[in-house]
C-alpha cells in the first residue's frame, strides 16, 4: 500500500516539473505557446483526485487503519 502511495505521490511531483519546464520555455524565440502545461496541471489534479479517492476508498475498505499520535 505504501509502494502505492509514494509511486502517486512521485508522479504528481513529476507532473509539476513537467509544467514548469513547459512555463519556461513554451513561446520562447517566436514559437507559438502550446498547451503543454495546462495539460500536465490536469495531470496532476487529476491524480491528486484520484490519490485522494483511492485513500477513502482503501479506510472504508480495512485496507489500512488510522494509528492516531503515539502518547
Amino acid at each position: 500500500m505504501k509502494i502505492v502511495f509514494l509511486l502517486t505521490l512521485l508522479a504528481i511531483v513529476a507532473a509539476l516539473a513537467f509544467a514548469g519546464r513547459a512555463m519556461l520555455r513554451d513561446g520562447r524565440d517566436g514559437q507559438p505557446k502550446s498547451n503543454r502545461m495546462l495539460h500536465a496541471l490536469a495531470l496532476r489534479v487529476g491524480l491528486s483526485v484520484a490519490l485522494f479517492v483511492f485513500i477513502l476508498i482503501a479506510y472504508k475498505m480495512g485496507w489500512i487503519q488510522p494509528t492516531g499520535i503515539p502518547v
